[in-house]
């Protein structure tokens, strides 16, 4: 018995062969650079990155991103309270409970045991020595304490590191997935902020239009009722009027829906303090962002991250899955006392231990241990996959931004001269109406079109600032302690 922790020293020293396979090769087969052609070309505005291409977008704080007081203050709130990002936190700690549960399978348990066996044996059936006074027969008790451990695996072949180290890679998936969940988090808020200005601002212009309609709509009703003008110009100007009187309760219906949207990301009622007034008076509040040089900065993505993480813990199952063939080794052992009576417990001579090694030898499971190998290898193969197709999806999401900011500036520059022509045709429509050259007919077309005209181009203001947010979170945005606020499991922030 010497030789046994002899032993058992050298059986954990072997223990640690690993059967994990090498990370299988992958391919997403994306270009090494972004697209180019007529719809990417290069914006002249100032990028918001430092020159260093490791330092492009992903290295950006959010603050950085988004300089606008009043946006700052709702994305510090979403951060702090939004659900969604609760969750995500909490599955990254449930993640690492997890991973710790697994990891201890490597150490064995010790624990220390107390224990009674009593026992009462009839005379006729008792087999030993009847004490002279025994009349009813024998009772027996024995006392007992040790310290020990249990069902303890020797991993000769690396299965139940292999779970751990599968369980760890999970962990930090959990913990890339939360990255992005912040990331997106942060993204959304801005595009409903920024959906909100949009709101208010075509609610203004529909309120100036809708003035100017009933007013012409009034000068309209007169001439009829003088006889200078038809019924046809009086229910023209009717339509005009209560098609902007529509498009008022749209652009009110949209705003409050928006504000809705707004509070369920903030996980609250929306202040007042942090509503936009329009478009067109935030200026930069969204910064342009710089891809970098190479869309290699794609690998930096968290959900790209979280991907690679998957499928490095689905790689390391078959490493269990393996070892699953071989014979496992368990020991079970215990140090301590016994006695027949309490008091002697403690005593001299009263020292006990077992020592109970098992080993098992898988010889016939009917083909189960291979279809477990053959399921590992197949959830390898659809993470491999799904890492791929993520790394092609991120690609595509940069190359459509792109494609967008290098054609938002040119349409809004046309848009806006096509807005001044339609001003002009209004303004001397107007000239020749009250010079008595032309009926009413004539500027209320031309309103029409130039409030047509109008809403197309804050909605192209609002879809190029939502395009630099894409763009933000599309290359992996930018998350630090410096700009970013990080939530922890349970609430608040940090």
């Amino acid at each position: 018995m010497n030789r046994l922790p002899a032993l058992s020293f050298a059986l954990l020293l072997t223990a640690g062969c690993s059967l994990i396979p090498d990370r299988p090769a992958t391919d997403p087969t994306i270009a090494a650079g972004w697209p180019d052609g007529p719809a990417y070309r290069r914006t002249t505005a100032p990028a918001a990155v430092p020159a260093d291409p490791v330092q492009a977008a992903d290295a950006i704080g959010w603050r950085d991103a988004f300089s606008d007081p009043r946006l700052q203050r709702a994305i510090e709130t979403a951060l702090a309270n939004n659900r969604d990002l609760r969750v995500a936190v909490l599955n990254v700690a449930l993640a690492e409970s997890q991973y710790r549960v697994q990891r201890a399978d490597l150490f064995p348990q010790v624990g220390a045991t107390g224990s009674l066996d009593a026992s009462r044996t009839p005379l006729p059936v008792a087999s030993a020595a009847v004490p002279i006074d025994a009349t009813a027969g024998i009772t027996r008790r024995i006392y007992g304490a040790g310290i020990g451990f249990s069902a303890y695996e020797i991993d000769l072949f690396g299965r139940v590191r292999s779970l751990s180290t599968a369980a760890f890679e999970r962990y930090l998936g959990y913990v890339e997935t939360r990255r992005a969940a912040q990331i997106s988090l942060v993204a959304q808020v801005a595009n409903a902020w920024l959906a909100i200005a949009a709101d208010q601002e075509a609610l203004a212009l529909t309120e100036r239009t809708l003035a100017n309609q009933q007013e012409a709509f009034g000068i309209t009703r007169a001439g009829y009722e003088g006889g200078t003008a038809t019924e046809l110009a009086l229910r023209q100007a009717q339509t005009s009027v209560e098609t902007a009187r529509a498009g008022l309760e749209r652009y009110s219906r949209l705003k409050a829906q928006d504000i809705n949207a707004l509070a369920l990301l903030l996980g609250g009622p929306v202040p007042e303090d942090v509503l936009p007034t329009s478009v067109s008076s935030l200026g930069r509040a969204v910064a342009e962002v710089s891809p970098g040089l190479s869309s290699d900065i794609l690998l930096r993505r968290p959900d790209v991250l979280a991907a690679e993480r998957n499928l490095v813990a689905a790689n390391a199952e078959i490493g269990a899955a393996r070892a699953a063939f071989f014979p496992s080794i368990t020991l079970t052992a215990n140090a301590g006392t016994a006695s027949a009576g309490l008091s002697q417990l403690f005593g001299a001579g009263s020292g006990a231990w077992t020592f109970a090694p098992q080993i098992n030898l898988p010889i016939f499971t009917a083909g189960a241990l291979q279809g477990s190998l053959d399921a590992a290898r197949i959830r390898t193969d659809i993470q491999v996959a799904t890492y791929e197709r993520t790394v092609q999806g991120a690609f595509r999401e940069v190359a459509d931004a792109l494609a967008a900011r290098g054609t938002y500036d040119r349409q809004i520059a046309a848009q806006r001269a096509l807005v001044g022509a339609y001003q002009d045709a209004y303004r001397l429509a107007l000239l020749r109406f009250r010079s008595g050259l032309d009926n009413y007919q004539a500027p209320l077309d031309s309103q029409r079109q130039l409030f047509t005209a109008q809403q197309e181009l804050i909605a192209l203001e609002l879809q190029r600032l939502q395009n630099r947010v894409s763009l933000y979170r599309a290359l992996g945005g930018g998350w630090n302690e410096r700009s970013g606020t990080v939530v922890q499991a349970g609430a608040g922030r940090s």
